[in-house]
């Protein structure tokens, strides 16, 4: 990952903050780089407008992956898959990960930063980042997931 747009920008609001924290550790140990775009410490602030710097970033194609954080993930999840060409996944299990990026070439991550516990998100964190998209027939649904985007 030598480019920036291989950077993975990040972001949450103020539920997600203590869990982005320690995704940011968990690149820096796989030396990943990544980029926050915020929030930057507990205050309340509104997580569609956390989330929206990320997503925006990705749907651009000015970064090709991220990951964004809320309390459930819900929200995060909600606002990210708004932006064209973002297929975000929130993602409560290893085998979520995997399958997110293997059947549909997820390009956000999405955590729970009050639900999910931190060694398992440092799990799918690795999952998610290792998997590769399968391609095939999944490539074909993702596409599809596009097209429909851009229809609206």
């Amino acid at each position: 990952m030598d480019t920036e747009n291989e950077i993975i920008v990040i972001g949450s609001d103020h539920a997600g903050f203590a869990m982005k924290e320690f995704i940011k550790t968990q690149l820096a140990a796989m030396n990943i780089p990544f980029e926050d775009l915020g929030t930057f410490d507990t205050a309340p602030s509104d997580y569609p407008l956390d989330i929206a710097r990320v997503a925006r970033r990705v749907s651009s194609g000015t970064n090709r992956r991220g990951i964004v954080l809320c309390g459930s993930g819900i929200g995060a999840s909600i606002t990210a898959n708004r932006f064209k060409r973002v297929r975000a996944a929130l993602c409560i299990t290893p085998e979520m990960a995997r399958l997110s990026r293997s059947h549909n070439n997820a390009n956000i991550l999405v955590l729970a930063g009050r639900l999910t516990p931190f060694n398992i998100a440092g799990e799918i964190l690795k999952l998610w980042l290792e998997t590769p998209f399968e391609g095939g027939r999944h490539a074909r649904r993702a596409e599809m997931i596009d097209k429909i985007q851009e229809q609206e």
